[in-house]
């Protein structure tokens, strides 16, 4: 049987929830979420005129689960609140009763929120303030030896660009493949799903810009 592929996917799927981890997020911290509060969900929903099943839809949640998540029968988990915040176009500040963050164009050293999926060596660092309307993604990118991220396409038209600050990356698009060194840069099409690699013996670092905003 052959090895499972070394990815990443945005969304994975329940069975691997243990590999995500949100470590020094602004808004959910790794200790217990007791300010979580679950009609903040069905106010949100509400809003933007969604059912449970259109809503579950949209986030891949099961239906069951958010039911119970607006009735405070469970506290989801950071991954969970994470796809509930993409589909619903917030930040994940918005389902806890403290005040949301102060609109400030600024993160201080050491206060970036980081997205791991620590079992392929895959870490996203946000560089840019979860505020209100915001239009595109800033992050630093840190692929481990042998992983790969793959993502997915925007169904809105925007671009990406990216700029190698360590090592090398693989860049897949469509096929082809483009290998950047450190200070190379490459820009994409945001629609077209694509693929980074680090086939190299050390770490690839990468900053990159998405709009519209990916995470």
């Amino acid at each position: 049987m052959g090895k499972e592929k070394n990815s990443c996917p945005l969304f994975p799927s329940e069975k691997n929830d243990k590999m995500i981890k949100v470590f020094k997020n602004h808004f959910i911290q790794e200790e217990p979420m007791t300010q979580f509060n679950g009609s903040k969900l069905r106010e949100l929903r509400n809003e933007k005129q969604l059912s449970i099943a259109k809503l579950s839809t949209i986030s891949d949640v099961s239906t069951g689960l958010i039911s119970q998540i607006e009735r405070d029968l469970v506290v989801p988990s950071a991954l969970i609140l994470f796809r509930l915040a993409q589909a619903l176009e917030t930040g994940m500040y918005a389902f806890f009763e403290d005040t949301p963050p102060e609109d400030t164009p600024i993160i201080r050293k050491g206060s970036h929120s980081l997205l791991t999926a620590q079992e392929n060596g895959c870490i996203h660092k946000i560089l840019c303030p979860d505020n209100p309307g915001r239009m595109l993604d800033f992050v630093e990118l840190t692929l481990k030896k042998g992983c790969s991220y793959d993502y997915r396409p925007s169904f809105a038209q925007g671009g990406t660009c990216g700029y190698v600050t360590q090592g090398t990356l693989q860049v897949i698009v469509e096929g082809r493949v483009y290998t950047l060194q450190e200070g190379d840069s490459i820009t994409l099409d945001s629609t077209l799903p694509h693929q980074c690699k680090n086939t190299s013996d050390t770490d690839s670092v990468s900053v990159w810009v998405m709009t519209p905003k990916y995470f």
